[in-house]
């Protein structure tokens, strides 16, 4: 074992345990037998996924700066659906991951996971920097290292409620409060380019979803040439459509689309292959 991979399995070790917790306090929260509200069906070709994550957990849960909405779950109707793993920023599980995970698989749906990125609190830093493999002195590799503690803790979470998806969206956006994005976009990049590496060391292949607009703010005009989750925001499905054939912000090909509402958010498939092969090579069924 190398000393990096000795690095990283000790920062995994104490992401575990912080996890196992998080997860033990969320399973309690979660006891209440849940049925989720009724989703409208989907029509047409181009609408048939969904995305979830903490707002569509039974409202009294969560942090207190992103408390459960209670919203829809996908109809049966739906081909896939991408699951959030955290409760809005990093180190904050989905309080209701397993559920969600089980609903997809009792209503046979494709499932792949996304997960928020952001800027470490002064705490997250001072906990998780000092057990990474870079030099805890130097500013850009401790951040690096958190960045890192908060991939590992997403994937224990994932990999703990049998979500296999062989990618993890990886959402860049501003998150305030409590985590906002540094003024320093090297600073930033470091972040995401740990949770990056870690994915990657995981065995996970890494995709982005974020706006144009957005990833320059935050990160600079870096490019990973992934695959991109493109948003139209609060719009339709064909304005999500025609993001598929632009509005790239990292260089990378563009395979799902969303576009929301108030109550749900919706997600295509683009066009260009044939929707089975795309489902095998993002999704799961779990």
């Amino acid at each position: 074992m190398s000393l990096l991979d000795h690095a990283l399995s000790v920062v995994l070790a104490a992401v575990l345990s912080s996890t196992s917790a998080v997860v033990a306090q969320s399973t309690a929260q979660s006891t209440v037998p849940w049925t989720p509200p009724a989703s409208a069906p989907d029509t047409g070709t181009h609408a048939p996924g969904r995305d979830v994550s903490w707002p569509n957990c039974p409202k009294g849960m969560g942090i207190p700066s992103r408390p459960s909405q209670g919203k829809p779950m996908p109809p049966p109707s739906a081909r896939f659906v991408v699951v959030g793993l955290t409760n809005g920023p990093a180190f904050h599980p989905n309080p209701c991951l397993e559920e969600q995970v089980t609903y997809a698989r009792l209503n046979h749906l494709w499932a792949a996971a996304y997960a928020v990125v952001t800027y470490p609190t002064r705490g997250q830093l001072r906990r998780y920097a000092a057990q990474g493999p870079h030099d805890g002195r130097e500013r850009l590799g401790r951040l690096r290292d958190t960045g890192a503690a908060q991939a590992l803790q997403n994937v224990a979470a994932m990999r703990a409620v049998g979500l296999d998806s062989p990618i993890v969206w990886v959402d860049v956006e501003p998150v305030s409060p409590p985590s906002p994005w540094s003024g320093s976009r090297a600073a930033n990049r470091a972040v995401l380019a740990g949770a990056v590496a870690a994915y990657r060391r995981a065995g996970l292949r890494v995709g982005f979803y974020s706006t144009p607009n957005m990833w320059r703010d935050i990160v600079g005009r870096v490019r990973y040439r992934f695959p991109e989750w493109r948003t139209a925001g609060l719009s339709t499905r064909r304005a999500a459509l025609a993001k598929c054939r632009r509005g790239a912000f990292q260089g990378g090909p563009a395979v799902l689309a969303q576009w929301y509402t108030a109550r749900e958010d919706f997600d295509l498939l683009c066009p260009g292959r044939p929707a089975d092969d795309v489902l095998r090579e993002y999704f799961t069924q779990p």
